[in-house]
């Protein structure tokens, strides 16, 4: 009973960390990468569907994305569908294929972008702490249900510490990554 109620905390832990570590992955440094262009819909005979379900994303250079559409009449949609994406980016095509130049971050925007990426970590520990917390209660009610001893609930409490704090481990690790890759000049 107790390692169930672990084995869901982990998972729900390790889901927590994963949505920190996609949402890091989301945020440009003036590197280029196809991921920076995994949210964008294109309309495609009037539904929208991912970029990549259109055309070939690839990363052409350090500071360029190259889009290869399988259909030489999606040139117009896809430029349009990155630009209503609101990332920054100027798509500039030549009729065949998309190219997306990366602009180089100045000292502002990296500062702002390191405030995101730690709002978006602590939005990360939040839900890992939330996640211990009803764990924690779990593990007290079915103790008061009598599935197991007092002895059993705190080693479960003292196990998903530990846990919680491996996970804390993990965001932050990912959080000092891109800190040090968006201030990179």
């Amino acid at each position: 009973m107790v390692r169930d109620i672990l084995k869901q905390t982990e998972d729900k832990m390790s889901k927590a960390v994963e949505v920190v570590r996609q949402e890091l992955v989301k945020i440009r440094t003036g590197k280029a990468t196809t991921a920076l262009l995994d949210g964008v819909k294109v309309e495609y005979y009037g539904s929208p569907v991912p970029l990549k379900q259109v055309a070939n994303v690839s990363v052409l250079d350090v500071h360029t994305i190259s889009i290869q559409p399988w259909e030489k009449n999606m040139v117009s949609p896809i430029e349009k569908a990155i630009i209503a994406a609101n990332l920054g980016l100027n798509p500039v095509s030549d009729g065949t294929i998309v190219r997306v130049p990366i602009p180089p971050l100045n000292e502002e925007r990296r500062r702002e972008l390191v405030k995101l990426v730690k709002k978006f970590a602590e939005e990360g520990k939040v839900a890992v702490r939330n996640v211990r917390r009803d764990a924690i209660e779990h593990l007290k009610k079915s103790e008061k249900a009598e599935h197991f001893s007092e002895d059993e609930r705190k080693r479960g409490e003292t196990e998903a510490q530990k846990m919680t704090d491996k996970h804390i481990k993990d965001i932050d690790s990912l959080v000092t990554m891109k800190e040090k890759e968006i201030m990179e000049v």
